[in-house]
């Protein structure tokens, strides 16, 4: 997927707010959407910002918008 296709950005841009994940954070989700039926990393519990659940429901947000969820298993 090219992430810096304009309707790509659009969609991710949406997630971002859907989820409260600020703007300069965005480029964290490009790697799971370059990649969407790849292995997603989970939350650690180690209280990172951004926490990988975040980019996770973010991406899945961001492949819906787009009309091309995720088929692999979603995180927990």
């Amino acid at each position: 997927m090219d992430v810096k296709d304009a309707t790509v950005q659009a969609a991710l841009r949406q997630a971002c707010e859907d989820a409260g994940l600020p703007e300069s954070l965005r480029g964290c989700v490009y790697p799971l959407l370059r990649d969407p039926e790849g292995e997603w990393p989970s939350c650690c519990g180690g209280g990172c910002m951004p926490c990988s659940s975040t980019l996770t429901d973010v991406a899945v947000r961001t492949l819906e918008l787009l009309g091309t969820p995720r088929r692999s298993p979603l995180p927990p």
